[in-house]
């Protein structure tokens, strides 16, 4: 599969204090990577929409190394601490984190939701239904190679994953908006490279689309759901009163890791049509397609 490039990103800034969960490297330097992570543009997932900062009890997981960013050692400086935000707005890490020494270069990984990593070029990850917040992958790198006189480490992080929404009006054919269920044939899994900042997804399938407590302004009814970035993405599939309404674009679909594709559908009982032009745009923005489904 081709690999997608992760976009949007989200400028953070930590001040690490903390250590690994495993038992770390000795530390040379007697001096901690201190954190205080503070939020410039962002728009990450949550329960309730998008969110331009971290919440209370968020946690972020921090990988430190040393020798080559690109290659990961078994013994890391920080293996995958958990820094939690406080209602203070200072970050707390599960255990104490050190600089290895004063000099060698390190290099810095930081994930969101914090999740335990084995294998960096290769992580298994899978979409969970409906799960905005879990589904919002959250990825930072640093590899510049600093040093402890570079404290405290900014780091840049990035949407892994892609958005997609779909919006529906009804045409006076419908009584009233009926119960719509709305899937999408994409691969809900995929294999995360953190290291160079690619996804490689997995076997397309049928994955459900969650309906939004408000529809967008102007339709009845929104459906949407975080996706796997890929480039084969064409069908959508609209089950109304038991039938099933197929829509499939002419050509693939590109769904763009930090951004959102939307389609803006006019839906009566003979076929489903949709107008405007294709666009992906930023996380928050909003792009319609053209073309239409028919009654299979």
């Amino acid at each position: 599969m081709k690999k997608i490039a992760f976009l949007a990103s989200v400028a953070v800034l930590l001040t690490f204090a903390a250590c690994t969960r495993e038992e770390p490297l000795r530390p040379k330097s007697g001096q901690p990577i201190t954190v205080d992570a503070g939020i410039g543009v962002l728009t990450r997932a949550t329960t309730t929409g998008d969110s331009e900062k971290f919440d209370i009890g968020d946690k972020v997981a921090l990988y430190v190394w040393t020798g080559n960013s690109q290659n990961v050692p078994a013994n890391l400086v920080v293996n995958g601490v958990e820094n939690t935000l406080q209602s203070d707005g200072s970050w707390v890490p599960a255990s104490v984190m050190y600089w290895q020494d004063f000099n060698t270069a390190h290099f810095f990984l930081g994930i969101y939701p914090a999740r335990t990593v084995s294998d960096f070029k290769a992580d298994s990850f899978t979409l969970k239904a409906g799960d905005y917040e879990a589904n919002d992958l959250l990825v930072a790198t640093e590899f510049s190679g600093l040093t402890a006189t570079n404290d405290p480490v900014k780091l840049n992080f990035k949407h892994a994953m892609a958005r997609l929404q779909v919006n529906m009006n009804f045409r006076n054919q419908f009584a009233s908006t009926p119960t719509v269920a709305v899937s999408a044939k994409v691969a809900s899994s995929c294999k995360v490279n953190y290291l160079t900042g690619t996804v490689d997804p997995g076997e397309q399938g049928s994955f459900a689309l969650t309906k939004l407590a408000s529809a967008a302004e102007g339709y009845a009814l929104s459906c949407s759901s975080i996706v796997i970035p890929q480039s084969g993405f064409r069908t959508v599939i609209l089950t109304i009163e038991g039938t099933d309404f197929v829509y499939t674009h002419d050509v693939d679909i590109q769904l763009s890791a930090g951004s959102v594709t939307v389609l803006n559908l006019i839906v009566g009982r003979d076929k489903i049509e949709l107008d405007s032009d294709l666009a992906i745009e930023d996380w928050t923005s909003r792009s319609p397609l053209n073309g239409e489904a028919q009654d299979e």
